[in-house]
């Protein structure tokens, strides 16, 4: 139909088609592939905060619902519904993990973490923690795999209990979970300290 004006996608719109298809569990993203809509203005900051035009939502059943849709393609982050596709800004990972549980002990410990918005995730050659350097403080960053590319970065409080229960593996210091090493740094690094 030429002459129509494009829809200009809004994060109303995107709730109610969201609610519209509602599945038991989280909505099969990766099988959507709606056109490209634009940009919203939705940025998640480094601390997991979602905000909209500069302001945060702090209505967290939105913030839940929005994080059922989100997807990374090519680097890029999107807010997906099967009819519409919109780009946001994730300034480092789209979660945060608050915490974790631990079952077991030393290399046959399991580690499961929870992430701002409910989501959990057991660190396991399916969802790795992986370190890298914050390249704003220059200190260890540590991140876990949620699910389908998108990352939690572990909050500072549970990075220093996964070092309070750290040990050396074939000159590394790392964690074991789900009968995976998960290396932080070469042990040769830690002396002296």
């Amino acid at each position: 139909m030429s002459g129509q004006k494009p829809v200009t996608p809004s994060p109303d719109g995107l709730a109610a088609s969201v609610n519209a298809s509602k599945t038991k569990g989280l909505p099969p993203v990766h099988l959507w592939n709606p056109p490209f809509c634009g940009d919203l203005d939705i940025r998640i900051a480094k601390d997991g905060t979602w905000s909209y035009l500069g302001s945060p939502i702090n209505r967290f059943e939105l913030v839940k619902l929005f994080s059922s849709i989100l997807k990374k393609e090519d680097g890029k982050y999107y807010l997906v519904t099967p009819v519409e596709k919109v780009g946001i800004t994730v300034e480092d990972a789209p979660f945060v993990a608050v915490d974790f549980d631990i079952t077991g002990a030393r290399d046959t410990q399991t580690l499961t973490f929870t992430t701002h918005v409910g989501d959990t995730a057991v660190a396991e050659p399916q969802h790795p923690i992986r370190v890298a350097i914050d390249p704003d403080t220059q200190e260890p960053a540590p991140y876990i795999l949620v699910r389908a590319n998108l990352e939690a970065r572990i909050d500072r409080k549970s990075f220093y209990r996964l070092v309070d229960i750290g040990t050396d593996y074939q000159g590394w210091f790392g964690v074991w979970s789900g009968g995976q090493f998960f290396p932080f740094v070469p042990s040769d690094t830690l002396s002296g300290l």
